[in-house]
C-alpha cells in the first residue's frame, strides 16, 4: 500500500491518498480545503484516484468533495445514514451529477489489488465510518491522537462514541492511527498506545467515559434521567 498523508486548511484536517502501488489506482479520503495539491501529491506517486471516500459529512470534511469529483470522476462513497447530507451537499456545489455509493458497516470497497473495510463507528456523527486499511485504520473524527472526536453537535450520541471506542480497541495493537485532524504532537499513532495513553479510549466503563467527555453535570443529569 503507499498511503500519504496530507495536512490541509485552519482547522488541521488531513487528507489522505490510499494507493495500490500494483495499478496505480487510489482512493482519496475526506477531500477538503486543498484539493488541488492533494491530487497533484497523488499523481506525482504514480496514482489516479477513483474513489473518494468520507468518514463523515460535516463540512471540513467535505468542503472539496465536489471538486474531487469534477477533477476525477471518481464514485463517492458515505454511509448510507448521511447520502442525504452528502447529496444535498454535491447539489449546492453544482455536483449532483456525481455518483454516490452509500455504504455499511463491514464492508469491502475495491481499491486495485487493495481491499478496504469499513468500520461503522457512530458517536461524532450518525454515519462516522473508519476505513482499515493494511495495517492502519483511517478513523476521521471518531478517534484523534489522544482522544476522540466531539459528541456535543446535533446527531452526536456519547454513548454510541463509547462503544465505537471499544470496538477500535478491539483491533490488533499494532494498527497505525490514521487520525482525521493533527491535535497532537505526532501525526499518527497505534491502537496499543491508544488504549493506554488516549483519555477517552482509556475510560475503564462508560460513566467514566461520559465523564471525561462530557463532564459531571452531563453525568448525573442523566443519571437521573434513567432513575
Amino acid at each position: 500500500m503507499r498511503l500519504i498523508q496530507i495536512e490541509v486548511g485552519q482547522m488541521q484536517n488531513f487528507n489522505y491518498v490510499v494507493g495500490c502501488p500494483a495499478t496505480g489506482s487510489a482512493a482519496l479520503v475526506d477531500p477538503a480545503w486543498d484539493v488541488a495539491r492533494v491530487l497533484s501529491l497523488a499523481a506525482a506517486a504514480g496514482l489516479s484516484v477513483g474513489k473518494i471516500l468520507v468518514t463523515h459529512t460535516h463540512h471540513d470534511h467535505v468542503e472539496g468533495v465536489a471538486q474531487a469529483w469534477r477533477a476525477t470522476g471518481a464514485t463517492i462513497h458515505v454511509h448510507a445514514l448521511e447520502e442525504e447530507r452528502l447529496r444535498a451537499r454535491l447539489e449546492a456545489d453544482d455536483a449532483a451529477g456525481a455518483v454516490v455509493s452509500p455504504i455499511g458497516d463491514d464492508q469491502v470497497i475495491d481499491v486495485g489489488q487493495l481491499r478496504i473495510r469499513t468500520l461503522h463507528t457512530p458517536g461524532h456523527t450518525p454515519g462516522a465510518t473508519c476505513y482499515l486499511v493494511p495495517g492502519g485504520v483511517i478513523t476521521g473524527d471518531t478517534l484523534f491522537v489522544g482522544r476522540c472526536g466531539r459528541t456535543d453537535f446535533p446527531g452526536s450520541d456519547p454513548e454510541a462514541m463509547y462503544g465505537s471506542l471499544r470496538r477500535l480497541a478491539a483491533l490488533p495493537d499494532e494498527t497505525v492511527v490514521y487520525p482525521g485532524h493533527n491535535y497532537a504532537d505526532r501525526p499518527t499513532s497505534t491502537i496499543a498506545r491508544e488504549r493506554v495513553e488516549n483519555t477517552h479510549m482509556s475510560a475503564p466503563d462508560l460513566p467514566e467515559f461520559l465523564r471525561r467527555r462530557m463532564g459531571q453535570e452531563y453525568v448525573t443529569r442523566i443519571g437521573r434521567l434513567k432513575r
